[in-house]
C-alpha cells in the first residue's frame, strides 16, 4: 500500500515541477523578478494563508482577501481576484496531493457542488459580481466568515468530536451539494473569490455529520475547481485588476507547498488547534472590518451587517438541527438492522444444533 502511495505521489511531484517551470519562466521575463520582490509581504502573509487552506475549509483568499483589502486598503475587487489566482496554484496542490494519497472524500456531495458550481459560477462572475458594490463586497466576506468563526467557537468541541463516516453515497447528499455549488458560486465565490468550500464542508458536518477528515479534504477539491473556473473566466474575459499578476508572482511558489504541507501536518497534528486558531481570525477580521468601515456603514449599515450575522449563524443552526434529526432517524434503523441480523445468526446456530442443515 505504501508503494502504491509512493507511487501515486510522483504525480503531484511532476505538477510541482511543471509549475516551478513555468513561474522560473516568468519571473526570467523583463521586470518580473523585482515585481515579485516588491510585493515579498504577500508571499509572508500567504505562508499562513497556504497553510489555512490545505488543512481548514478555507482557501487561500480567505486570508490573502483581508491582507489586500485591510492591511494595504487595496480595493475589495483585487482580493477577490487574488483570491482566484492564488488558490489556483495552492488549492489546485493540495487537491492533487490529496487525490493523490488517495484520501476519502465525500464523492456524492462533491459531484453535486461541482456540477452546481460549473454552472453558476460563471454566470455569477460576468453578471452578478459586477452589481455589487466594493463596500458591499467587503462586509460579504467579513460577514460570512465571521459567521464561521463564531459558529466553530462555541460548536467546536461537537464538530471535532464526530467521528461518524456519514452516508458518503446518499443521494440526498448530491442534490443538496448541487443546490450549495450553484447557489454558493453564483453569489459568493463570483463577489468574494471564496466561500463554496465552507458551505459544502459545513453541510456536511453539520447536515451529513461527516468527519472532518472527510469533510475538510472536499472542501479544498471544491474551493480547487472553483478558483481554476475563476481564473478561466476572468481570462477569457480579460477582467483581472490592477495588482493581481505581482501579488500572483510573489505568493505563487509559497502556496504551492504550503497548502499540501498543511494537507500533510494537520494528518498528524489534528485540526481542533488550527480550527481554532483560524475562527478566532475570522471574528477578529470581521471586527476590524466593521471598525474600519465605520464611517460608511452609518445609519442602516450597523443594524443589517448584525442582521446578516445572526442569519449566516442560524442557517449553520438549522443545518445542525437537520443533520441531528437525520442521524436520529438512521441510527433506529441501523440498530433494528443489526438486531435481525443477530436473530438470524441465533436461530441459525440453533438449526445447526438440532442436525438441520441450511442451504448454503
Amino acid at each position: 500500500m505504501k508503494n502504491v502511495a509512493r507511487f501515486s505521489l510522483r504525480y503531484w511531484f511532476a505538477w510541482l515541477v511543471l509549475f516551478y517551470g513555468v513561474w522560473l519562466f516568468l519571473i526570467l521575463q523583463g521586470e518580473n523578478l523585482a515585481l515579485a520582490l516588491e510585493h515579498w509581504s504577500m508571499a509572508l502573509a500567504m505562508a499562513l494563508g497556504s497553510y489555512a487552506a490545505g488543512s481548514t475549509p478555507m482557501g487561500g483568499g480567505t486570508v490573502g482577501f483581508p491582507v489586500l483589502v485591510l492591511f494595504f486598503d487595496m480595493p475589495a475587487s483585487l482580493g477577490r481576484d487574488f483570491s482566484f489566482a492564488v488558490q489556483s496554484i495552492g488549492m489546485v496542490s493540495a487537491s492533487l496531493f490529496i487525490l493523490c494519497r488517495r484520501q476519502q472524500l465525500a464523492w456524492s456531495m462533491l459531484r453535486g457542488a461541482l456540477l452546481g458550481s460549473l454552472l453558476a459560477t460563471p454566470a455569477g462572475i460576468l453578471l452578478f459580481a459586477p452589481l455589487i458594490p466594493e463596500l458591499w463586497v467587503k462586509l460579504s466576506f467579513a460577514v460570512l466568515w465571521g459567521s464561521f468563526g463564531i459558529f466553530h467557537l462555541y460548536r467546536l468541541s461537537e464538530i471535532t468530536d464526530c467521528e461518524h463516516a456519514g452516508d458518503l453515497q446518499c443521494p440526498t447528499d448530491f442534490r443538496v451539494g448541487l443546490l450549495l455549488g450553484a447557489f454558493a458560486g453564483f453569489c459568493v465565490v463570483a463577489v468574494t473569490g471564496v466561500g463554496v468550500d465552507m458551505l459544502v464542508y459545513a453541510a456536511l458536518v453539520l447536515l451529513s455529520r461527516v468527519d472532518l477528515k472527510v469533510a475538510i479534504p472536499t472542501s479544498v477539491v471544491i474551493m480547487a475547481f472553483c478558483s481554476v473556473l475563476g481564473v478561466i473566466v476572468k481570462s477569457l474575459a480579460g477582467d483581472w485588476q490592477p495588482g493581481v499578476f505581482g501579488n500572483w508572482l510573489a505568493a505563487a511558489p509559497v502556496v504551492a507547498l504550503g497548502a499540501p504541507l498543511g494537507v500533510f501536518v494537520v494528518s498528524l497534528l489534528g485540526r481542533k488547534p488550527t480550527l481554532l486558531i483560524v475562527a478566532f481570525l475570522c471574528v477578529v477580521q470581521l471586527v476590524w472590518t466593521c471598525m474600519s468601515e465605520s464611517e460608511a456603514m452609518k445609519g442602516y449599515g450597523g443594524p443589517l451587517v448584525i442582521l446578516a450575522l445572526l442569519c449566516c449563524l442560524a442557517g449553520f443552526e438549522w443545518l445542525r438541527a437537520l443533520g441531528l434529526r437525520r442521524e436520529q432517524v438512521r441510527t433506529p434503523a441501523a440498530t433494528s438492522g443489526t438486531t435481525a441480523l443477530e436473530s438470524d445468526s441465533a436461530g441459525a446456530t440453533v438449526m445447526e444444533a438440532n442436525g438441520v442443515v441450511l442451504p448454503e
